[in-house]
């Protein structure tokens, strides 16, 4: 009796012993994955923050249109051009290890980009801060994965981890027009760097050390052949709106760009072991998965970066009220995600992915017609449409990737979908950006004739007063004219920095809409013979 009393005790202390254990390894496991999920987040800051910023900047440095497209496209060309590769070294030589290496330069670019002082060394820092933030996301990612095996709470990490970057998408804009309007637009940078020393320290404290025995090697000959061809294509685009689409130069750079694309998917068919495995993309559905990513990011995410713009540049209003008025936009594409897992109970992902991206389509176009007639109230009905499409994207994408692929292609799979997202991001900013320039030049050209710009004309200021209204610093454009004829030249300033932005979402518009018809015939299922 007495044994059967102690061996009943001993029992319980095991279940409790097992208990604690359990408990305490799901409590480092929640707090590795709120450690990653804030590198995360903070990439998701900085972006968003900037485009709130972009027009302080060119008033500040005197900087071009192009040269503000750089500040962007700089920083994503790299972050996109090395995500794959960051992976690789993040499994060989430790997620923790390197996590901490990508907050260590993004802190670094993060100062460098605060103390520019020309819009070229802003790019420059930009181009580093871009590589940080690329072994910080991809060893991030990787962190997260490692730390959940079981499917159900894989399930719940990646909900939490999505509901974090969906309210760090909402409260960035306004973070980011107060800081414009009580500071000034190098706090967008310097604000990184508290976040990043409390973040350093976390990592410390709550990750532990992982690594991948069977990592795969590095690829340096496709990444010099991804970055050169995508770098090519962006030059291409941004210069075609000075130089013209047929100039020899504009030709050049986009012979180059495709040059190098091709040069990379005949290295990668060739090796071994490559950084791209081409054949995941024999399989249609994993395609029509990608064109949804892609077509997401080049219309609906990329809008985090151009909105701000508008409504400061064409709405006129200060970078704080921009930054609330981006809160339809963004407040849909956080409440949206729940109603696309709602619909996934009755349609199939296709269905969902399709719709998505037609929303996407009527956002932009009821968007860009507000733009073009100056209705505000339609522009933010408009936007917030577009940011519904964008929210029953945000989740269904990732899952249709990760659902077309065998388990054993898990993490090239991962990798490719983030490359996607971020090269739609870079592509369509760069797109969508030289359609603006062009379209917003051809017509303020006219307007160069009325009475108001008469002075500018006469006295060879036409040419600069386009550059400075398309460049969004207004302010500059409007200084050398007579006091008298400002008003009138503010008017068509708005009015031709309003018809450029309408023509630009139009294009997006455009891109959603065949995406969304490409992403329903190679997702849908076949029909069986007869």
């Amino acid at each position: 009796m007495t044994d059967a009393i102690t061996l009943t005790a001993a029992t319980g202390d095991l279940g409790d012993m097992n208990g604690t254990a359990a408990r305490q390894r799901r409590r480092a496991a929640n707090l590795t994955l709120f450690a990653a999920s804030a590198g995360c987040a903070m990439t998701v800051l900085d972006t968003n923050i900037v485009g709130v910023v972009l027009p302080s900047i060119a008033r500040d440095l005197g900087a071009s249109f192009a040269n503000i497209e750089w500040v962007v496209t700089t920083y994503v060309l790299c972050f996109a051009a090395l995500l794959l590769p960051a992976g690789a070294v993040a499994d060989r030589f430790g997620r923790r290890r390197v996590y901490l290496i990508g907050i260590a330069l993004f802190a670094g670019a993060s100062l460098l980009c605060g103390i520019a002082g020309s819009a070229v060394l802003l790019c420059a820092a930009r181009a580093l801060q871009g590589v940080g933030a690329a072994f910080l996301l991809a060893s991030a990612l990787a962190i997260i994965g490692h730390a959940f095996h079981d499917e159900a709470e894989r399930g719940r990490a990646w909900a939490i981890w999505g509901g974090i970057m969906g309210l760090t998408m909402v409260l960035s804009p306004l973070l980011g027009g107060a800081i414009a309007a009580v500071l000034n637009w190098r706090w967008a940078f310097f604000v990184n760097l508290p976040i990043c020393a409390l973040l350093a320290a976390a990592v410390i404290w709550v990750i532990s050390e992982s690594r991948d025995p069977a990592a795969r090697r590095l690829d340096p000959l496709g990444i010099v052949l991804f970055s050169g061809g995508m770098f090519a294509l962006i030059w291409a685009l941004i210069g075609s709106a000075q130089q013209g689409w047929s100039s020899t130069a504009t030709i050049a750079r986009f012979a180059a760009g495709i040059a190098l694309l091709v040069a990379f998917i005949i290295a990668e068919t060739c090796q071994r072991a490559p950084m791209l495995d081409l054949g995941l993309f024999r399989n249609r559905r994993f395609v029509g998965a990608i064109l949804a990513m892609f077509g997401y990011a080049a219309a609906a995410q990329v809008m985090a970066s151009l909105l701000p713009q508008y409504l400061q540049n064409g709405l006129g209003r200060s970078a704080l009220m921009a930054g609330a008025a981006m809160l339809p936009f963004a407040l849909a594409m956080l409440i949206l995600p729940q109603a696309g897992r709602w619909l996934a109970h009755y349609w199939p992902g296709y269905r969902i992915l399709a719709a998505g991206l037609a929303v996407v389509a009527i956002g932009n176009a009821l968007t860009g017609w507000a733009a073009l007639h100056d209705a505000p109230v339609l522009v933010a009905i408009g936007m917030a449409v577009l940011g519904s499409g964008g929210g029953l994207l945000n989740g269904e994408t990732q899952k249709a990737i990760m659902g077309s692929v065998p388990p054993g292609r898990a993490g090239m799979a991962s990798g490719i979908s983030t490359t996607a997202r971020f090269t739609g991001i870079l592509l369509g900013f760069a797109t969508l950006g030289a359609v603006l320039a062009a379209q917003a030049r051809t017509a303020l050209l006219p307007a160069l004739t009325s009475a108001a710009m008469t002075s500018a004309a006469s006295s060879g200021d036409a040419g600069s007063f386009i550059d400075r209204v398309v460049a969004g610093d207004i302010a500059a454009a409007l200084a050398p004219l007579p006091p008298a004829s400002r008003d009138a030249a503010l008017d068509i300033a708005r009015h031709g920095y309003g018809h450029g932005f309408a023509m630009a979402l139009y294009t997006a518009g455009a891109i959603a809409a065949i995406a969304s018809v490409a992403v329903f015939l190679l997702m849908r299922p076949g029909r069986k013979p007869a």
